[in-house]
């Protein structure tokens, strides 16, 4: 880990977030390859994913995002704790506004319950731009906090931002196989549900390069971009993920799975930052 670390400081930070968020997308990638291989899965392994999903991105938005917001915003008291509050409602209000434009259609909900734009496009379309949502603040995120490093601001390091990284695509891997499974339900080849499933992600690489090139070009913006990330995904958890594992009879299950995701990505952060 050492030498990944090292390997990242000895970047462009630009580069460093393309790269992070490429592995992202490659864990999607091979999360969505597991339709080749099982005919179906268990609702309960489902909910359980979206659950670890959900505690992943929690913990992100506090521990890799909002807490080094805090720290290297100027002033004290209530005038420290203004650009982390202003970045954060505004990350939310992006993707409210993303929520009622696009089109799309969460995983466990009935046709009659897309949301967004009225249009004709297909159910797999609509379930595959669902997801596309979710990664967009993740990739944003990663690229942000690489942003951050390279302006040198204290609390933003490659560690964290590689803990964020590999928090994000472990909660990745089940996502792409979330996704992929669903398509193969509704009828679609093995190929094509593989297709939809990894695309899901490849957002991330250009959310990421965004982040990073505007952290570094507009450098006091960084404490409003980490708590824009961290809005848009808490965004995403409460609007999408959470109510995705509560219409069926495994609650448990998604509540234990976002307990561990909190953990995991609460534990590689802390670890390696």
């Amino acid at each position: 880990m050492e030498y990944i670390i090292d390997y990242f400081e000895s970047i462009n930070p630009i580069v460093a977030a393309l790269y992070a968020t490429l592995f992202t997308w490659g864990l999607t990638t091979a999360g969505a390859s597991l339709v080749f291989l099982f005919k179906g899965m268990n609702r309960a392994i489902l909910d359980g994913m979206l659950g670890f999903t959900g505690g992943v991105m929690v913990a992100a938005s506090f521990w890799s995002l909002l807490a080094p917001g805090i720290e290297m915003s100027p002033g004290e008291g209530f005038v420290k704790v203004w650009p982390s509050a202003i970045g954060f409602f505004l990350g939310s209000l992006f993707i409210f506004g993303l929520d009622k434009i696009l089109p799309h259609l969460h995983i466990n909900f009935k046709e009659s319950e897309k949301e967004g734009l009225q249009t004709s496009w297909r159910r797999t379309t609509l379930l595959t731009l669902a997801i596309t949502m979710h990664n967009i603040p993740e990739g944003l995120a990663i690229g942000v906090l690489f942003g951050g490093v390279s302006a040198g601001f204290e609390g933003a390091s490659i560690g964290g931002a590689v803990a964020l990284a590999l928090g994000i695509g472990l909660q990745n891997f089940p996502e792409g196989f979330a996704v992929a499974m669903p398509l193969r339900r509704q009828g679609l080849s093995r190929r094509k549900s593989f297709m939809f499933g990894q695309a899901s992600a490849i957002v991330e690489p250009f959310a990421a390069v965004i982040g990073a090139w505007a952290v570094s070009t507009f450098q006091p913006i960084l404490p409003y971009a980490l708590s824009f990330a961290a809005g848009a995904m808490i965004f995403v958890v409460i609007e999408e993920v959470i109510p995705e594992t509560q219409r069926d009879n495994y609650t448990d299950i998604a509540t234990m799975g976002f307990i561990g995701g909190f953990i995991i990505m609460m534990a590689l952060d802390v670890g390696l930052a």
